[in-house]
């Protein structure tokens, strides 16, 4: 039982929920009155809330983001009819910005926005001593990090065995990308060294092997940066794996040291490119260097065993279809692991808005908002490229076909064009986008390639023989069978850094607090 419950429903059970840990780790004398529980969004709604009344709270925090928020409303609502006088607190970024229009605000008893870290013990304090805050929407002040205690401790021992564990040196971005909430977070602030450091050890001490970063620029601050890298170098072990978000276009002589005494697969960057078209950078205030950007990337390719998963956004404003895939070929060509072609979603509270009457943008009015259309993108065309974006996921990205995804185009010169005729023909055969069987794609491959793009049947058997083994697997797909001769020499397993990537990917671009 407790009279104050902190909970969130995550994407998936593998992400821990690190804003709740902050506002549990900074109760003061309130946490022996308090607990946190977390559930996650394919959850029954009326089993949430059967879990939620059973611990008999005064109050209930809710953690509302952009992957949550439909969930989340039809919790509470739930809640209020079976217990009217529930207090119940909402917080976060999908909640932060434009209250006056969402449901689950209007549900709620309290909204607190911005970084609650502090605020919501006090609101908290103020209700269970009988003196209520008197405004609804409460606005909570810039927390100063030297003050906050750090929530590292909260991590139980299941998470640390099962799941990703969140960590963060800085808060706030220096840059102004309009399509990003952390435009809106300036400056950017630290997190006193000494004892983030010390907290990490605690956690390497309780075996944790993978820790996620979420700042916006790591590696802005290089003295932070060079530390932290130093911290894990100096105390690898086989199997640790740390994921940073990184500023494309800065990687000092200091850094590219470090990072390439790092054996494959302990590290992995996040490079967030979106664009490069000059024009369209220039619209969404985002500045990077395109020639230090592509020399950056060449040089983690090349000279470290760094895991580079590299963004693009389909959808930006000035952005055409003929542009996109421009940049689509030059990040192929770049040959990072990984390309998350991600599509454009309007978040509340940023500035990409200023373009919906120039750029006819036009978004959908749920979340996650993704762009439907707009000035040169039409509204079937996007469609196109929605199922692009989940078909690259499914080939490229997933790590099953390593060798087969370059024959896709090894007919043309543009790879965009290639996959985009792969993913045209894909749909057209299927008539849809998900629960798609690994045996069965492998099969649709093999016509594709063998009787579309006319390549030699027995070779691209091999090639598919030879990628479907990476994952472990033994059994030969019926259709190749014909084109193989026993004992192909199998061939290695797809590495560990990539799994993990898929795992942790974030469902948008928002540090989880």
């Amino acid at each position: 039982m407790a009279d104050i419950v902190l909970t969130t429903l995550n994407a998936k059970y593998i992400h821990a929920a690190f804003g709740l840990r902050y506002l549990f780790a900074n109760l003061g004398g309130l946490k022996s009155h308090a607990c946190l529980i977390e559930f996650d969004i394919n959850q029954r709604t009326l089993d949430v809330v059967e879990a939620l009344l059973a611990l008999r709270p005064k109050i209930i925090g809710f953690g509302v983001y952009i992957w949550n928020a439909a969930q989340t409303t039809e919790v509470i609502a739930a809640l209020k009819r079976v217990r009217p006088n529930l207090t119940i607190i909402v917080g976060g970024p999908e909640v932060s910005f434009e209250v006056g229009e969402q449901e689950v605000v209007r549900l709620a008893d309290y909204v607190i926005t911005g970084e609650a870290d502090l605020k919501f013990a006090e609101v908290c304090g103020q209700f269970l001593a009988g003196n209520p805050p008197s405004q609804k929407v409460i606005a909570a002040e810039l927390p100063d990090l030297n003050k906050l205690v750090l929530p590292y401790d909260r991590y139980t021992d299941e998470d640390a065995a099962h799941r990703v564990i969140y960590v963060e040196a800085s808060r706030g971005c220096p840059f102004t990308c309009e399509f990003c909430l952390s435009s809106l977070d300036i400056p950017v602030r630290l997190f006193p060294l000494p004892a983030l450091l010390d907290a990490l050890e605690r956690l390497l001490g309780r075996g944790v092997q993978r820790f996620k970063f979420v700042d916006r620029t790591f590696n802005l601050n290089l003295n932070v940066s060079k530390t932290i890298l130093q911290f894990f170098h100096a105390r690898y072990r086989p199997g640790l794996f740390v994921h940073f978000e990184m500023i494309p276009d800065r990687l000092p002589q200091v850094l590219r040291e470090l990072v390439a005494k790092f054996p494959p697969g302990a590290l992995q960057f996040e490079v967030g490119i979106q664009t490069f078209n000059p024009e369209v950078s220039r619209w969404i205030s985002r500045r990077q260097d395109y020639d230090k950007l592509a020399d950056n990337i060449g040089f983690l390719r090349q000279r470290t065993g760094v895991y580079v998963h590299a963004d693009l956004i389909v959808g930006l404003p000035g952005e055409s279809l003929e542009s996109f895939g421009a940049g689509f070929d030059r990040l192929v060509a770049l040959r990072p692991q990984e390309i998350q072609a991600g599509i454009l979603k309007r978040l509340r509270g940023t500035p990409i808005v200023r373009h919906d009457a120039e750029w006819q943008m036009v978004y959908h009015p749920n979340p996650p908002y993704e762009i439907l259309q707009n000035k040169l993108i039409d509204f079937a065309t996007m469609q196109r490229l929605r199922r692009f974006a989940r078909f690259w996921d499914l080939v490229g990205n997933s790590g099953n076909f390593v060798e087969t995804t370059p024959l896709i185009w090894s007919t043309i010169e543009s790879p965009f064009a290639a996959f985009l005729r792969w993913s045209d023909w894909l749909y057209a055969r299927l008539g849809r986008q998900s629960g798609i069987a690994l045996p069965r794609l492998v099969e649709l491959l093999f016509e594709f390639l063998s009787k579309e793009l006319r390549l030699a049947p027995s070779a691209v058997a091999k090639t598919l023989w030879r990628d479907y083994q990476r994952g472990g697997r033994s059994d030969k797909p019926p259709l190749l069978r014909d084109y193989l001769r026993d004992g192909e020499k199998p061939c290695p397993r797809r590495s560990v850094a990539g799994g993990l990537k898929r795992q942790t990917r974030h469902l948008t671009n928002v540090a989880p607090r």
